[in-house]
Parts: structure tokens; sequence; C-alpha cells
């Protein structure tokens, strides 16, 4: 069995929040020089899950990390081989620059054509610096397979799979048929974590470097379909208003109708 781990690099979201800042002209957010980067944590769960289907099946599994982006990418790369993938692949091409959801879904699908036969395409459910969701079923949809989305829990056969799904109010179970696509959810667990000797090992293994044209993508397929119109951080406004009246009742009464005038509460 051959597993693609779909990966992206974002910047650390653990580290993110105090140094954030947007150029609302370029419409870019800014990091600081040496800001870590990291593969996204929904990436971790879903190379995990891999991890844990060759635990099942044995030597037979082999596990190929995928990534688009820039140079830096390969950082997530090398993430990943320590973790326990056998190769890995980096789209690299500057045709890719600027690349939106559609102009990735179509350079990864192609890549997984270029891989040859791919039982299973393993994904976070969504990345940790856009949160859309979109690419992995993007891939499936491109290459006509299946896809089940918020996994939490997935086991392999040759042939078909068995996945847990995370919904509102419970887990859901599903059974396909392989090849099938993904994507995998935090509620899978802790991940498992490299040691020393794994990132020196990492660190000596080659990593393939893929460009558009070595893919056969078309260029119809390089042309993002999405336009971003704004990127700004919203401001926060905090604001107390105190709810006065002689008895405890009746503050709670003038809080509850202040509550229906703002449309906070149903009316009883």
């Amino acid at each position: 069995m051959r597993i693609a781990v779909l990966v992206k690099q974002v910047p650390n979201p653990e580290a993110l929040g105090a140094v954030l800042r947007v150029d609302e002209d370029a419409r870019k957010v800014v990091l600081p020089p040496g800001h870590p980067m990291v593969m996204s944590p929904f990436d971790e769960q879903a190379l995990e899950a891999a991890l844990r289907i060759r635990d099942q099946l044995g030597t037979q599994v082999g596990i190929t990390a995928l990534t688009l982006g820039p140079e830096s990418a390969r950082t997530a790369l090398k993430q990943a081989l320590s973790l326990g993938a056998d190769d890995a692949v980096h789209l690299l091409d500057p045709a890719f620059d600027g690349a939106d959801s559609y102009v990735t879904a179509h350079a990864l699908a192609a890549a997984l054509r270029q891989l040859g036969p791919v039982d299973l395409v393993l994904a976070g459910r969504q990345a940790a610096d856009w949160d859309a969701g979109v690419v992995a079923l993007g891939v499936a949809e491109i290459l006509g397979l299946p896809s089940i989305g918020f996994a939490c829990a997935v086991e392999a056969s040759t042939d078909s799979i068995r996945v847990e799904r995370v919904l509102p109010d419970g887990l859901e179970t599903f059974e396909a048929a392989l090849p099938a696509v993904v994507t995998v959810s935090n509620e899978l667990g802790e991940v498992r974590k490299p040691n020393l000797r794994e990132t020196m090992r990492a660190a000596r293994k080659p990593v393939a470097t893929w460009t558009a044209a070595e893919i056969g993508l078309d260029a119809r397929r390089l042309a993002a379909r999405r336009t971003l119109a704004r990127l700004y951080l919203p401001q926060k406004r905090a604001q107390c208003e105190w709810i006065e009246a002689a008895t405890a009742a009746e503050r709670g009464a003038r809080l509850a109708q202040r509550l229906y005038a703002e449309h906070l509460i149903p009316s009883s």
C-alpha cells in the first residue's frame, strides 16, 4: 500500500498572535524575521494516521510526504521524514507563486498522478493559517476519488478503509474502497515526536523537487481563480454596561430585557 500525505508549512500558530501584522496595502501577512515555521498541526495528525496504518499493516506500507510551497517549505518535509515518512516530494516553481486553493489542488493532483498508483491520500482537515479546508477535497474531485472529511480514526486493509468522522453531536462511521482521500481532524489524538537520531537521519534523506513542467501541469491550471479583495485585522471593541436595580430579581429581569433587545436571547 502507498499512502501520500499532503502537508503544508505555516507560521507557528502558538507564537503567532502577539506578532501578527497585516500590510493592508499589499494584502499580505507580515511576519517578523526568524518567526518559526512548522508543519500545520492538522497535517501532523494526517501523518500520524498514516504511521498508525503502517503500524497496523506492517512494512508493506510506504508513506510519501508531499507539499507545495517556497524553498523554506522543505522544513515541513524534513519534519515528516523525521517522523517516519519514507520519502518526500517538494513542488517548487515560480509558477506556483501566489497559488490559491484551485492552483494548489490541481498541482497536488498532478503530482499524485506522477507518483504512480497511490492507494490513500491523507491531509489535515484544514491548514492552520487560512483555515480554508478545501484543497484535499479539491484533489479528490480532480482525481475522481471518494473523500471523507474530519476523520478521528482511520483503519485500512489492502483494498478498503474504515473511517470514524467527527460530527457536532457524535461520530459517524464510513467505509470506502481504495483509492480514496481522507482529511484528518485533531480528535485523532496525540501525535508522535521524533527523537534526535531520527531527526539527524531525516536531515540526510533527499527531497525530490518537481516543477510544474515536470508534473505535466497545464498552464491553464496555474491561473488563480480567487482574488483577495481586502486583508485586515478586525478592530477589537470592549464595552461594559452596568445593570442597576433595587433587587437581584429586578436586575435579572432588566438584564434579560437588555439581552433580548440585542437579539442575544429568544423571547420567553
